[in-house]
């Protein structure tokens, strides 16, 4: 046994117990300290609707039944992960200090969450969607001609969003209509754009952006950044997301609302047109094939609902 205070017998206090110590003797941080409550929190108030109010009551069923309630709900795979890892730490410290016979933790695994198929806006609705924002760019205000040029960049390239706000003006090659981009791992990759996009992006970096730094006091000459907030410095992936959801939010369809649901649209859409299972990949700067196979799927999905949708006999 460790020399913390005598058991508590109680849920309630044992979590306190437990979340005092990781801050005053482990010294965790408050972010880390804050996640494993909210974690015990939870499976205390699991285990109070299954009947269990005191420690003893903690058995490795209650903990199964507890992450699989949460997979069922949706919770991505790294937070069933880091809910499992919670619960095993708790456990393996009751066990130590005796307010448990063995620990039921131990043998806890985390479970696979439902996988499911990224969101992709279909064709239609994707022109619809840059047909609006050309119109609500067709006055020249400098966000609406920004706003253009993003998503057209988005879904032009697939690239991450991550990978849009890093985006310097040595990293567009406009004659080759092409962007040079750092993704994970600090791997650079070129991937190119249309004609399109190209026309969006040739306005905003000629007309748009410079009137974005001019907000400047130093008029931002010696800005790299290609895309701009309001106030001429570098945009930042919030506010990409936030354009982007709002957008997304419009439109049919459910899952995901933000630009990673643009990288998921060009990737379906260029497998719909033939491409390359392999092309795709180097496209999208996957490490594995594996993971761009997912793309596939989504593209079996929608050939079975047009089937289903247009087939007589479907």
């Amino acid at each position: 046994m460790s020399g913390d205070a005598p058991p508590d017998v109680d849920l309630e206090p044992a979590v306190a117990t437990y979340l005092e110590r990781l801050r005053t003797v482990r010294g965790l941080s408050p972010n880390t300290v804050a996640a494993y409550r909210a974690d015990l929190r939870d499976l205390r108030a699991f285990a109070r609707r299954a009947g269990v109010e005191a420690v003893d009551g903690i058995e490795l069923p209650l903990l199964r039944d507890w992450l699989g309630d949460a997979a069922d709900r949706g919770l991505a795979r790294t937070t069933l992960a880091r809910r499992a890892a919670s619960a095993r730490g708790f456990t393996a410290w009751l066990a130590r200090r005796g307010s448990l016979p063995a620990d039921p933790g131990a043998r806890l695994r985390t479970p696979r969450a439902h996988r499911t198929l990224p969101r992709v806006v279909g064709r239609q609705a994707m022109d619809e969607l840059l047909a609006g924002l050309a119109a609500g760019a067709a006055g020249g205000d400098p966000i609406a001609v920004r706003d253009l040029a993003i998503v057209e960049v988005l879904y032009a390239s697939g690239i991450r969003v991550s990978e849009l706000a890093g985006l310097d003006r040595a990293g567009v090659d406009r004659g080759r209509r092409t962007l040079r981009v750092l993704g994970k791992g600090a791997k650079e990759r070129v991937v190119p754009y249309g004609a399109p996009a190209a026309a969006a992006l040739d306005r905003y970096l000629d007309h748009a952006r410079v009137a974005l730094l001019a907000a400047r006091d130093d008029g931002g000459a010696s800005e790299p950044a290609v895309f701009l907030g309001a106030r001429g410095a570098r945009i930042g992936v919030r506010a990409v997301h936030r354009l982007v959801a709002g957008l997304l939010s419009e439109l049919p369809g459910s899952g995901p609302a933000g630009p990673h649901a643009l990288r998921h649209t060009a990737a379906t859409h260029l497998l719909d047109g033939g491409a390359d299972l392999r092309a795709v990949q180097e496209f999208l700067g996957h490490a594995s094939l594996g993971t761009t196979q997912v793309y596939t799927h989504v593209s079996s999905e929608r050939l079975k609902e047009s089937y289903r949708l247009a087939h007589p006999r479907a």
